[in-house]
């Protein structure tokens, strides 16, 4: 035999041996890889789906929360119309509201005994709001009639003394009123 054979039957030799030990080597490595890349994918799909949990349930309370505003909106409103209820409870309990229960053409029935707001507090036939009026120059015409000239020939003088005087006293109060505070 040869040298040369010899030399090729030891390196294929030493090759089957390397091979033999590489091999195991090289096929755990590689089983090793594809086992982290696989670990590595299923972490990253159970990340997504914690985080599109998560997302979701971001949504949900933000929803939740939205829900939850407009509740309190509500209840505010339902507190603020009771308020007005009650208000109005007492209004009508203290007689402050009854011109709201009466029509009209039922004024004269409940005459002196409904607090209606227009009652003639002095029974001088004019009512609060018609001496403010005509304080400020206006007459409120609601009978047709100029309630100024009217009183010229069916009121005393001294009674319309004490109108013109009432007009100025309201006038000046007025003016006063208008000036600003210093």
């Amino acid at each position: 035999m040869s040298t040369a054979i010899i030399i090729a039957i030891v390196v294929v030799v030493l090759a089957l041996l390397v091979l033999l030990f590489v091999m195991p080597r090289m096929r755990a490595k590689a089983q090793h890889a594809k086992a982290e890349r696989e670990l590595h994918d299923r972490r990253r799909t159970v990340a997504d789906e914690h985080r599109s949990a998560a997302d979701e349930g971001q949504e949900r309370a933000e929803r939740a929360a939205q829900r939850a505003r407009l509740a309190e909106k509500e209840a505010e409103r339902e507190r603020a119309e009771a308020g007005v209820a009650q208000e109005r409870a007492q209004m009508h309990e203290k007689g402050m509201a009854d011109d709201e229960l009466i029509a009209d053409d039922e004024r004269d029935r409940f005459e002196g005994v409904a607090n209606t707001g227009s009652a003639d507090a002095d029974r001088d036939g004019h009512t609060t709001d018609d001496r403010a009026r005509n304080a400020l120059g206006r007459d409120d015409d609601r009978d047709g009639v100029d309630d100024r000239r009217e009183g010229e020939g069916a009121h005393s003088a001294e009674y319309e003394q004490g109108r013109e005087d009432e007009r100025a006293r309201l006038t000046d109060d007025v003016r006063e009123s208008d000036r600003p505070n210093r």
